[in-house]
């Protein structure tokens, strides 16, 4: 039997909380299009994002560590598959809307510059007289503007509750940039277990590979309580720890952390009963996140990232290195737009010669940002 877009929205009423978003009931696109045969709105919606090359980039950005630094480090594409893993894991357990919670996680770091938050840090300070740069809100330019794949509207057209969870993306690193979808409101329950989600994953991930690099010694996270609690846990009593038990340890990380969020959103559910999903959006605050417990041992494992990864001197120095390419880039760009590719400078004539640039630059891999850096400022090499 082939299963139809109706029947697989049947089975959304049947079968998903009451509380979750449907597809049924989204509020639609910009441009209105006929339904797919056997799809339902947010798979559509999810399947669009996938085939973009703002997605396909992300393979070739920075999460923590550069690119060419070794190849078995999260990029920001590798990022973007776990936290949609494990979004997608807390959706079912929580009976929530699974194609939604998919797109929007799989949409969320689509705005992300080369070389990581150095990047949008160097971005944001050139852009402050022109409009600013929040990768949240450069995300959905992609997916409303710069995308074209299609011949009657420009971006996507993905449904309003698709682009409000990207608009609405927030962690202790991520701001949003909701004007125009309901900055008052809630985000849906998909939404929202999208940025816990990508928290767990930063989290738990980021210190996986600090540990790979190097970077970040065992010795050094004695009295971390996350981390004594799973060395106890798995019985790993070692000075030096080997790749099979970090392994374990970062699972085992990830298991507790969103079994933790699952039981207390759960709990806070029970409590509230909200009857629908326009419910979840009228509370005054989120209904996803983490015991008191957990958030205070998350608080201290952040903290300890801070000091030993991100302010690493070797992470500062990338950090640095990267940053200062970027503004000569974007410099030398708005100094003599010609130096531009054709089809950038087209888009100049109809847009802020600044915001274009932003645009150029943003959407560079760090691959590619390395080579534009030599062909401009190394006279050796070919252009």
């Amino acid at each position: 039997m082939l299963a139809s877009r109706e029947y697989l929205e049947t089975l959304e009423r049947q079968q998903l909380a009451p509380y979750a978003q449907l597809s049924s009931a989204s509020r639609g696109r910009v441009h209105p299009e006929k339904e797919h045969g056997y799809r339902p709105a947010y798979q559509r919606d999810r399947d669009r994002i996938l085939h973009t090359t703002a997605f396909r980039r992300l393979e070739y950005k920075t999460q923590v560590f550069v690119n060419y630094e070794g190849d078995h480090f999260r990029t920001r594409l590798t990022h973007t598959l776990e936290v949609a893993q494990i979004a997608r894991t807390m959706a079912r357990a929580l009976m929530l809307n699974q194609d939604l919670t998919e797109a929007i996680a799989m949409a969320h770091d689509l705005g992300h510059t080369p070389f990581g938050h150095s990047g949008e840090s160097a971005l944001h300070d050139l852009m402050v007289d022109h409009g600013g740069f929040n990768h949240n809100t450069h995300g959905l330019r992609i997916v409303e503007k710069l995308e074209e794949r299609y011949p009657g509207f420009a971006g996507l057209n993905l449904t309003w509750e698709v682009r409000e969870g990207i608009s609405k993306h927030a962690t202790e690193y991520d701001t949003p940039g909701a004007t125009g979808y309901e900055p008052g409101c809630r985000a849906t329950l998909e939404a929202q277990i999208t940025n816990t989600a990508d928290e767990i994953a930063y989290n738990t991930h980021d210190l996986d590979d600090g540990l790979r690099s190097g970077l970040i010694h065992p010795a050094q996270l004695q009295g971390l309580t996350l981390w004594e609690d799973a060395l106890q846990h798995l019985e790993i009593r070692a000075a030096e720890i080997s790749d099979l038990e970090r392994n374990r340890i970062t699972r085992y990380l990830l298991d507790q952390e969103v079994t933790d969020v699952l039981q207390t959103t759960d709990a806070q559910l029970e409590a509230l009963h909200p009857a629908s999903a326009e419910d979840v959006r009228r509370q005054p605050y989120d209904l996803v996140g983490f015991s008191e417990t957990l958030r205070s041992r998350n608080r201290e494992l952040k903290d300890f990232l801070l000091q030993h990864l991100y302010r690493h001197w070797k992470t500062v120095r990338m950090r640095t290195k990267t940053k200062r390419m970027l503004v000569e880039l974007f410099t030398a760009y708005v100094e003599s737009p010609q130096q531009l590719p054709l089809h950038v400078q087209e888009r100049i004539r109809g847009d802020n010669l600044h915001r274009i640039v932003c645009d150029y630059v943003a959407g560079m891999t760090d691959r590619f940002a390395l080579e534009e850096y030599r062909k401009m400022f190394d006279p050796e090499e070919r252009v």
